[in-house]
C-alpha cells in the first residue's frame, strides 16, 4: 500500500478550501490539520473538515501532525513560514507568489535542498488537463514551429473598484504584477524556457480613494526559447479571457484555462471552397467535445471538478505522487522553476516607471468617532463624510494601512484585533461615538457565532467600559422576510420565527441585533441599529450580489423576475443617516431601515446602466422554486456524502426574500432623524450609475 503523506494547511482564508478539497482528492495525500494565528478560524475550519486545529506553526510541529505542508498565509509571510517549516524536515508547497523577490525565492529553495525536502510552487494552473495536452502538442511538434504566444489575464479585478484597499494585492503597484504575474509566466517558462523581457507598459490608470493610483491595463513584450510573447492583463470590467494563444507553422492552439478547453486549429489541404468550411467545422467539433466533457465531468463529480478545482488537483497529485515514489517533483511545480519565474517578474517590474509618491498631509488627528469596519465601502463613505464635516476619525482596520492618506490629518488607521478585549477598550480612550460596520463571510453557523456575534458582544462591552455615548450598528436588511409582495416592511417588522432556516449572514446579524438590544434592557447599552437597502455608488461593485448571481461582468441571473421595485440606497444618503443616528437622541435604542425612495426594479437598473454606460448586460429571470430545489441538493450532497457540518438548511423564503419583494415604507428614518435621501430619480441614476465607475473604464 501506498504510503499517504500527511499534509496540513497554513492560512485559513479564501484559498484555502481550494487546496483542502484538492487534497483530500489526492489518493496518495491526507488533510490532517490547519494552522491560523486566528486560531478561531483555524477552528471554523477543522471543524468542517474533520481535522485538528493549530494556532502556530510551532504547536504543530510540537504534535507530529503532519510531514508536509501548503503555505497559504498572506505573501509577506510566505518565506519566514516556509523557512520555519523547512527547518522543522516537512515538505512545503508555497502557494504564488511564492514570495517576494528572486533573493527570497533561491533561499527557500536552497534551504530545501539543504533539508533534503521537497519544494513545490504553487503555480496551480499549468496542474490542468488540457494545460498538459497543450504541452504534449507542442513537444511532439504537432503545431509545427511555434513563432508567437500571447498570454492573457483579462478578468474583473473588484478591488480595484471597490476594495478592500488594505489587502497586500492593493497595497503598492507591483504586487498586482506579483499576485497575478505568476500564472503568466509560469505558462511562458514551462512551454519555452528562460525569459528575457524585452518592454512593460502600463495603462488605464484608476484613482484609489487616498489619492494613489493603478493601473489596470498591462501589456508586457518577452522572448522566451526564440517564442515572441505577449502577456496582457486587462482588469476592468470585461469579458472573462484567461487564455494562451499559441501559433505554429503548422496549427493555432488556444487554451482557455478558466474553464480547461483547448481548441487546435490546424492547416487542411481541401480546395479554396471547402477549405473555410472543414476548417470552420473541425473548431466547431472542437468546442463541442470540450464543453461535453467538462459538463460530463462536472456532473458526474458533483461539481468537485469545476476547471479551477481541477488545476489544484492536478498539481496536488503531481506533488504527492512525486513524494509516494520518491521521485523528483515535475519542472512546472520543482524550486528551480519557481526561481526563473521570480526572475522574470523582477525583470518585469524594473521596468515599471516611478511613480510619484503622494504627500500626505501634515497633522495629527485627535479621534472623537471610532469606525470599526472603516475600509470596507460604507465605513470608507462614512469615514470620509465623518472628515468632511470636521470630525477626527480612529479606523480599525487588519492592517495599518487605509484608502485615508489624502486626509492622514484627520484620519488614523489602527491595527486592533476584534478578538482582544483590551485592545478594543483601549481604541476607545477619547472616543464619543463608535460605528460597528464589520462583517464576517461564515460558512457554518457556529463560525458565525465565534466571528460574528461573539466580536459585537464583545464591542458591546467595550462601548460600555469606556463610556461611549453612542454605538452604531448596522444589521441588514437581509435578516427580514421579504418573500411576500402584499406585506409592507416597517421597522416594526419582525424577522420570523425560522430565522435558523434562513442563510447565515441573515441569521447571524439578527442573532447581533437581539444580544445588543439585550444589553441595552439590561445594561443601558447605547445603541442605535441600522439596516440599509441595496446600497450603490461610487466605490461599490458593479457585481453585486444583492441584485442577482452574476457570470462575469456581462450576464446576471437576477433572483426573481425583476419587476418589483427593489430597496436601493446611495452610498452618501447611508453615510448620512449613521451620522444622524449617533447624534439623535430619538434613535437611543431604535432601528432605521436606511432605504432610498422607490426608484428602479432590477430590469430598470440594468436598462440605465445601458442607456448611460452603453453596456448591455444579459439579464435573466431566477426561477426561485428551482434555484432552491438545487440548493436543497446541493445541501443534501454536502452533508450526506462530502460530510460538511454546521451549514445553513436551504429555505424557499429565503431564496424569495432575495428577490426583495416586499416594499419598504421609509418615513421612521426622514420623520425621526430628518433624513433627505436623493428624491430624483434622475439625481439617484446620475449618482448610482454615470459618475459610479462601475466598467472601471
Amino acid at each position: 500500500m501506498t504510503k499517504r503523506t500527511r499534509v496540513g494547511i497554513i492560512g485559513a482564508g479564501y484559498i484555502s478550501d481550494w487546496h483542502a478539497d484538492a487534497i483530500s482528492a489526492t489518493p496518495q495525500a491526507e488533510l490532517t490539520c490547519v494552522v491560523d494565528t486566528n486560531l478561531a478560524a483555524a477552528q471554523s475550519f477543522a471543524n468542517a473538515r474533520g481535522i485538528t486545529a493549530f494556532g502556530s506553526v510551532q504547536d504543530m510541529v510540537a504534535a507530529n501532525a503532519a510531514d508536509a505542508v501548503h503555505v497559504l498565509t498572506p505573501p509577506e509571510y510566505h518565506r519566514a513560514v516556509a523557512e520555519e517549516c523547512i527547518e522543522s524536515v516537512l515538505h512545503v508547497l508555497v502557494e504564488k507568489p511564492v514570495a517576494l523577490s528572486t533573493s527570497d525565492v533561491e533561499t527557500m529553495v536552497k534551504a530545501a535542498k539543504d533539508k533534503q525536502v521537497q519544494f513545490a510552487a504553487g503555480h496551480n494552473f499549468l496542474g490542468l488537463p488540457s494545460y498538459r495536452r497543450l504541452k504534449s502538442l507542442v513537444a511532439d511538434g504537432k503545431m509545427g514551429a511555434v513563432s508567437t504566444a500571447e498570454i492573457n489575464w483579462c478578468f474583473p479585478l473588484g478591488p480595484l473598484r471597490s476594495g478592500p484597499y488594505g489587502i497586500w494585492l492593493m497595497r503598492e503597484t507591483r504586487n498586482l504584477l506579483q499576485e497575478l504575474g505568476p500564472h503568466l509566466f509560469a505558462f511562458m517558462q514551462d512551454l519555452f524556457g528562460d525569459v528575457e523581457i524585452l518592454h512593460l507598459q502600463t495603462s488605464n490608470e484608476i484613482v484609489l480613494p487616498g489619492g494613489e493610483t493603478r493601473p489596470q491595463g498591462w501589456r508586457i513584450l518577452a522572448r522566451a526559447g526564440g517564442v515572441d510573447v505577449t502577456l496582457n492583463l486587462a482588469l476592468v470590467e470585461t469579458y472573462d479571457d484567461r487564455s494562451v494563444v499559441l501559433r505554429g507553422s503548422s496549427a493555432m492552439a488556444r487554451l482557455d484555462y478558466a474553464k480547461d478547453t483547448l481548441v487546435v486549429s490546424g492547416v487542411n489541404t481541401a480546395d479554396l471552397v471547402m477549405n473555410p468550411l472543414r476548417d470552420a467545422l473541425g473548431q466547431s467539433v472542437s468546442h463541442l467535445r470540450e464543453g461535453m466533457v467538462n459538463a460530463a465531468r462536472q456532473l458526474t463529480s458533483l461539481n468537485q471538478k469545476s476547471p479551477y478545482g481541477l488545476s489544484f488537483r492536478g498539481m496536488c497529485e503531481e506533488v504527492y505522487t512525486a513524494l509516494a515514489e520518491g521521485r523528483p517533483l515535475d519542472a512546472r511545480f520543482d524550486g528551480d522553476s519557481a526561481v526563473k519565474v521570480m526572475r522574470a517578474i523582477d525583470e518585469a517590474l524594473a521596468l515599471l516607471p516611478e511613480r510619484p509618491v503622494l504627500v500626505r498631509p501634515k497633522g495629527t488627528p485627535q479621534p472623537t468617532a471610532l469606525v470599526i469596519g472603516g475600509t470596507g465601502f460604507i465605513g470608507r463613505a462614512l469615514t470620509r463624510r465623518l472628515a468632511k464635516n470636521g470630525t477626527h476619525v480612529r479606523v480599525l482596520s487588519r492592517g495599518k494601512t487605509g484608502p485615508f492618506d489624502d486626509i492622514a490629518d484627520k484620519v488614523e488607521t489602527v491595527a486592533v484585533s476584534l478578538r482582544d478585549q483590551d485592545a478594543l477598550e483601549a481604541a476607545m480612550q477619547g472616543i464619543t461615538h463608535v460605528y460597528h460596520l464589520a462583517k464576517s463571510e461564515d460558512d457554518t453557523w457556529e463560525a458565525a457565532l465565534e466571528n460574528d456575534v461573539a466580536v459585537t458582544e464583545r464591542i458591546a462591552h467595550a462601548v460600555l467600559n469606556a463610556g461611549v455615548e453612542r454605538l452604531v450598528y448596522t444589521g441588514t436588511i437581509a435578516s427580514y422576510d421579504l418573500s411576500d409582495p402584499q406585506v409592507t416592511i416597517t421597522e416594526q417588522s419582525g424577522f420570523g420565527a425560522d430565522l435558523e432556516n434562513r442563510n447565515i449572514y441573515a441569521r447571524s446579524k439578527a442573532e447581533c441585533e437581539a444580544r445588543l438590544m439585550a444589553l441595552h434592557r439590561d445594561r443601558g447599552l447605547p445603541v442605535t441599529i441600522a439596516r440599509p437597502g441595496i446600497v450603490v455608488g461610487a466605490g461599490g461593485p458593479l457585481q453585486h450580489w444583492g441584485i442577482g448571481r452574476w457570470h462575469g461582468a456581462g450576464a446576471v441571473k437576477i433572483w426573481g423576475h425583476g419587476e418589483n421595485i427593489l430597496p436601493f440606497v446611495l452610498i452618501d444618503d447611508v453615510a448620512d443617516g449613521l451620522i444622524l443616528m449617533a447624534h439623535s437622541d430619538a434613535a437611543l435604542g431604535e432601528s432605521f431601515n436606511l432605504i432610498g425612495e422607490p426608484m428602479l426594479s432590477a430590469r430598470g437598473y440594468f436598462d440605465a446602466i445601458h442607456h448611460k454606460l452603453g453596456a448591455r448586460i444579459k439579464v435573466s429571470s431566477g426561477q426561485l422554486g428551482i434555484l432552491y430545489a438545487a440548493d436543497a441538493m446541493k445541501f443534501l450532497l454536502k452533508t450526506k456524502v462530502l460530510r460538511r457540518r454546521g451549514l445553513s438548511r436551504p429555505s424557499l423564503r429565503d431564496w424569495k426574500s432575495r428577490a426583495h419583494f416586499s416594499p419598504f415604507d421609509n418615513r421612521k428614518p426622514k420623520e425621526v432623524l430628518g433624513w433627505k435621501p436623493e428624491p430624483s430619480k434622475d439625481g439617484f441614476i446620475k449618482t448610482a450609475i454615470t459618475d459610479a465607475g462601475l466598467l472601471g473604464l
